[in-house]
């Protein structure tokens, strides 16, 4: 397939941040869950606000195991002595102190899907600032996140969405990031044709990659046509517009004076603590075990596993419906149907009750698969109840001869043509014959018994 990236030479790296999953911030007691909470500034304190005179406590060692544990998934080398936090000094309104701390990488050289993953490391979140009422609020302040700051080995805006959603499913997989729709931050890094580095800020997802990468390739590339020079710079995107704005011109490292904080012990890992740490079933392990346990085919195993959330709808329904069923229904329909609107399971309406119900009805006959087929079409929208569904619209599989010989009958006066043709040897005139049966009957006709009461009729 020919993208519009393909004549481009590009060099685009990524730096994306998530929140860990931690009862209290990185170094306060705060509760972290700010996207569930409606009031500004009330997971608030004097260290997470920057108060004066105001001390971190130690380091949170949950978000900090988080971190090692994660990058052990990224097959990175973890670093185990002299790690420093660091301050980032900058002025924002929503850094009320006036730097930032983030660490020095707990892992480093790690690689996916072919990319490499500079360093992993960890840092506090800023507050949140609102441009245009000019008021910030420090829920958000002091939440741990880790960083990952990949090689800028990816080319087009595809690689790029390959290489997040390899990275999503790794983190989902670790169990240690936070699972919100939105609080996702990737900044991306892109240059093209050897020119200066673009920085787009704040992108929350990898469909919002895809597009700022997409429009940025564009924008430079008419840019370089027109002879223009591109600046070193930061710019925001849009999600709505879906457009790149300049923001600021790009500071380097050396803007941001960087220094150890004073109030905090460098930090060393004992081998023995980094190796006792409990590292998740990886997708590659979890394919293992579902051919092993469950005897699903290899590729269905592979496909079910690229998405945890996939995986653990199979093993919710298996017992259920059986092995065949559960992977053929959800490796072909459900995929199918999540792939046509692109959306993740978690933002349809497909629960692992209705799929369930649906598929029990196919199982035991009493819906036709072409109904169950439309009926996911409507449930992945509307999250209904398919048994529900079957008795008010009487959608259940027709296989009574008494009630298919009228519309057989009706179809074989209606089509002399089709019928001339089977007679003469024309034997693809039953699938049409076939076809108009079964539009007839909304799909609910049983195959078998159609087919039968057409050849003995012809």
């Amino acid at each position: 397939m020919h993208t519009m990236s393909d004549d481009v030479n590009a060099k685009i790296g990524l730096e994306i941040h998530v929140p860990l999953r931690t009862e209290r911030k990185l170094f306060c007691d705060c509760p972290t869950n700010y996207w569930d909470v409606e009031e500004p500034n009330i997971n608030t304190c004097p260290v997470c606000t920057g108060m004066p005179g105001s001390k971190p406590y130690p380091l949170n060692e949950t978000a900090v195991e988080a971190v090692v544990k994660i990058a052990e998934l990224l097959e990175c080398e973890v670093i185990y002595e002299n790690i420093f936090i660091k301050r980032k000094h900058y002025n924002y309104p929503d850094l009320p102190s006036g730097y930032q701390r983030t660490s020095e990488p707990f892992g480093v050289k790690g690689t996916i899907e072919g990319v490499g993953i500079w360093e992993v490391h960890l840092e506090e979140d800023p507050g949140r600032y609102d441009l245009k009422s000019g008021k910030v609020d420090y829920n958000r302040s002091g939440v741990p996140l880790i960083e990952i700051v990949s090689a800028p080995d990816m080319k087009s805006p595809e690689d790029v969405r390959n290489f997040m959603r390899t990275l999503v499913n790794i983190l989902k997989y670790s169990e240690a990031t936070v699972e919100v729709g939105g609080v996702m931050r990737a900044d991306v890094n892109i240059s093209i044709e050897g020119g200066a580095k673009v920085e787009i800020k704040n992108i929350n997802s990898v469909a919002g990659a895809y597009k700022a990468i997409q429009y940025e390739i564009i924008r430079q590339k008419n840019a370089m046509r027109r002879g223009a020079v591109i600046k070193q710079e930061t710019r925001g995107f849009n999600e709505k517009t879906m457009v790149t704005v300049s923001q600021r011109l790009k500071e380097t490292a050396a803007d941001y004076r960087y220094i150890p904080d004073p109030d905090i012990p460098p930090q060393k890992f004992d081998k023995e603590w980094v190796e006792k740490i409990p590292l998740p079933e990886t997708p590659q392990l979890r394919k293992k075990r579902l051919i092993d346990d469950f005897e699903v085919r290899e590729d269905f195993a592979q496909t079910m596993v690229r998405d945890k959330d996939i995986a653990d709808l199979f093993e919710d329904i298996v017992g259920e419906v059986g092995q065949e069923m559960a992977s053929a229904w959800i490796c072909r329909e459900v995929l199918a149907q999540l792939n046509y609107r692109n959306i993740d399971y978690s933002e349809s309406k497909l629960t692992s009750a209705n799929i369930t119900q649906l598929i029990k009805l196919v199982k035991d006959s009493s819906i036709t698969e072409n109904v169950g087929k439309k009926l996911l079409e409507r449930i992945i929208d509307s999250g209904e109840d398919p048994q529900e569904i079957v008795e008010k619209e009487g959608l259940g599989r027709v296989s009574d001869s008494k009630e298919l010989i009228l519309v057989v009958e009706e179809v074989l006066k209606q089509s002399p043509d089709a019928v001339r043709d089977y007679q003469s040897g024309e034997k693809k005139a039953m699938n049409y014959l076939l076809g108009q049966v079964m539009s007839k009957m909304k799909g609910t006709g049983d195959i078998k018994t159609v087919t039968q009461l057409l050849s003995d009729r012809l």
